[in-house]
């Protein structure tokens, strides 16, 4: 698949609430990811997925309330790591857990990830990445079996595995990250942990005490009723990659399936969302 990217940056005026209320309707195409700038807004969506009509489906660009000026770059694949070496900084949760990249200094924690800074982007990133991280630390996973779904990184498994989950399998559709999941598992020493390419179609047939998906929003209400069929009785499933905006919608899912909130956590504006399975 495509690594090319493009890139909108939008320019609000007023910034509050239009950054809302483009963030909601841009979340019904196919963008992947957002980074809040001081004037707006800039969005990432892969150029083999994007056409640009689809942006006549934004009704804000035509309100006469707002000023709204954008324009439009190609980020090409090379790029992606550059753009993380400038951009990435290492994720610390209290003294327990730090995540950082090879060339970060080591410090002592309580779990120490390394990760080669090649997949993510923009701020969201980090908001649903600690979120998640922080949930994970709080977990008992001792012998537990834990699916992280569209794993990116790996960075979730990899932590499950840290803390003692009995087995821990992680997905990703995308062929590349697939490639960098294998290489951070090996990297942090957890190569117990099984690696496979492809989306909610290639979770094993078996069942799981606990599924991380930190997901955009539209893939979770797509697969939240198979990670639900793929939970043990009383497993749990831990959501984020979500703006708080978009909650109301995931927690109806959730019902619908089956699965009862047990807590939630917000980091500016990111949510994570724990439920279980009774």
């Amino acid at each position: 698949m495509s690594r090319v990217y493009l890139e909108y940056n939008f320019e609000i005026d007023p910034v509050v609430p239009g950054i809302e209320i483009l963030l909601a309707e841009l979340a019904e195409l196919p963008f992947e990811s957002f980074e809040e700038t001081e004037t707006g807004l800039k969005a990432y969506v892969r150029k083999a997925e994007w056409q640009e009509e689809l942006l006549g489906q934004i009704s804000l660009l035509d309100n006469p309330a707002f000023q709204i000026h954008y324009q439009s770059r190609e980020i090409p694949a090379e790029n992606w790591n550059k753009k993380w070496e400038t951009h990435f900084d290492p994720i610390e949760i209290d003294t327990r857990c730090r995540v950082r990249a090879p060339f970060h200094a080591k410090e002592e924690v309580s779990f120490d990830i390394v990760i080669e800074p090649k997949m993510s982007f923009g701020t969201g990133h980090h908001e649903t990445t600690y979120l998640m991280l922080k949930f994970i630390l709080d977990m008992d996973l001792k012998g537990n079996s834990v699916l992280d779904m569209g794993c990116g990184t790996a960075v979730l498994a990899i932590l499950s595995a840290m803390k003692g989950a009995g087995s821990v399998d992680a997905i990703d559709i995308d062929h590349w990250s697939y490639v960098n999941s294998l290489e951070n598992v090996k990297r942090n020493n957890q190569e117990q942990i099984l690696v496979l390419e492809g989306d909610v179609k290639a979770i094993p047939e078996k069942k799981y005490d606990l599924i991380l998906a930190n997901i955009n929003r539209n893939i979770l209400l797509s697969d939240i009723p198979s990670y639900s069929d793929h939970l043990e009785e009383k497993g749990q499933l831990l959501l984020s990659g979500f703006y708080k905006a978009d909650s109301e919608m995931i927690n109806r899912k959730c019902l619908e399936a089956g699965l009862r909130l047990k807590s939630q956590q917000e980091k500016n504006s990111w949510m994570a969302i724990l439920y279980q399975k009774d």
